[in-house]
């Protein structure tokens, strides 16, 4: 479950975490009754990342104007969300911008300190710019000066950011969280720190040891029903929609650009899901290639699903292993996937059959699976194998409207 902006900052000004000064505001009237001092940033609070390039972000210097921003942010939907509550915060002088995350890494099973020079990186695909110190045992604030070495950082802004990423993790451990996001820490030429924006993601098995936060998410999905808006909780892991177009992804990038992409070509996207992440009813440490092999039952489990379009960007754990998972879904026999199935309490569905699989890999790191997938695709009429997303995405529309394969 993903907090709002406002509810982050919130949490981040208890921990100790400097915040600027803001002011939720529900009403566009509200913002004649502004605490703050202008020029200010009025922020819509959705949970779509792209708040910027869709409008959702403004900087105003009077009253008027802010009334009239916050008139259009109010009716502005981002990814088909609304928001309800906007976010009036004080405009912040940043010299230096910097990215900080504790994640808890679900292969490693382990919680992960992030950092980089550079704001708005994506932490599920890191790179050379990404540094990263795994908490391997009690944590210590040897730990956070550690990530700081490795960013560079020196003299009291080392020490600063230090603080910041300790009492980050502090937070991660209060509230059993899977991730605690700054991006953009902000470094003013004064030298003082502000975390301009930030991101929580709650632990869902975790919500209901904690009255605050399970209070949060009743009021959430209480929003998600009124809404008729699907992935709310979970940011984007999991997508239960009801189309023919069943999707897997390595990250939340891949999963919103295929599902964006099936909808521009007039498919209908079904369940989504994002195999970084386990899944709910994990409850030990699973393998992408588990999750893999679990995602494409979910989906060939759902009577709706017709088509199972798979993107993988760059690169996945264990990647030896993801052609064997593919062929042992193509030779699996319904009969068997309803038993598996009924037993896993993944679905019940009355008509259960095999989707056909289009995949597309991206990236030179799935050559040798290239290779075994075209073997595969050559003994098997189910399975597709493209490399270009526009040309996988419309293969799976044009199979969509097929009747449906059953094997």
């Amino acid at each position: 479950m993903d907090l709002l902006e406002y509810q982050v900052k919130e949490w981040f000004g208890k921990m100790g975490i400097p915040v600027l000064p803001s002011q939720r505001i529900d009403h566009p009237t509200d913002l004649k009754r502004l605490k703050i001092r202008y020029p200010i940033v009025l922020k819509s609070q959705v949970h779509a990342d792209e708040r910027v390039k869709a409008g959702g972000v403004r900087i105003v210097e009077t009253t008027i104007d802010a009334i009239a921003a916050a008139q259009n942010i109010f009716n502005l939907p981002i990814w088909g969300e609304l928001p309800e509550v906007l976010l009036a915060e004080s405009k912040y002088d940043a010299k230096d911008e910097f990215y900080l995350a504790v994640i808890l890494d679900t292969a490693l099973c382990r919680p992960v300190l992030l950092g980089c020079k550079e704001p708005d990186i994506d932490w599920e695909s890191p790179g050379e710019k990404m540094q990263y110190v795994v908490v391997e045992q009690e944590f210590s604030p040897f730990y956070a000066r550690r990530l700081g070495l490795k960013m560079g950082l020196q003299g009291s802004l080392m020490q600063s950011i230090s603080d910041i990423v300790e009492k980050m993790y502090q937070l991660f451990v209060q509230k059993d969280l899977d991730l605690v996001e700054i991006n953009p820490l902000a470094v003013s030429a004064s030298g003082q720190v502000m975390a301009l924006n930030g991101k929580v993601r709650v632990n869902e098995r975790a919500i209901n040891r904690h009255p605050e936060i399970a209070q949060m998410a009743a009021k959430m999905l209480s929003r998600n029903s009124r809404n008729k808006n699907n992935g709310i909780l979970g940011d984007w892991d999991s997508l239960e929609m009801h189309g023919k177009i069943g999707i897997l992804g390595n990250g939340t990038g891949s999963v919103l650009t295929t599902l964006d992409a099936v909808a521009n070509a007039g498919g209908k996207p079904g369940i989504s899901l994002n195999l970084r992440h386990s899944f709910l009813t994990d409850t030990s440490p699973t393998t992408f290639c588990d999750r893999l092999e679990t995602g494409l039952k979910i989906l060939a489990a759902d009577k709706t699903i017709q088509v199972i379009l798979i993107n993988f960007l760059g690169t996945i754990p264990q990647l030896c292993q993801m052609p064997e998972v593919i062929a042992n879904y193509l030779q699996l026999d319904p009969k068997e996937l309803k038993s598996q199935v009924l037993n896993s309490n993944i679905s019940k569905s009355k008509l259960l059959h095999l989707p056909r699989l289009v995949i597309r890999l991206a990236g030179s790191d799935f050559n040798s699976a290239r290779t075994d997938l075209a073997a595969l695709k050559t003994q098997s009429e189910t399975l597709i194998l493209v490399e270009n997303l526009d040309a996988a995405v419309s293969e799976a529309v044009r199979l969509a409207k097929l009747p449906a394969y059953r094997k």
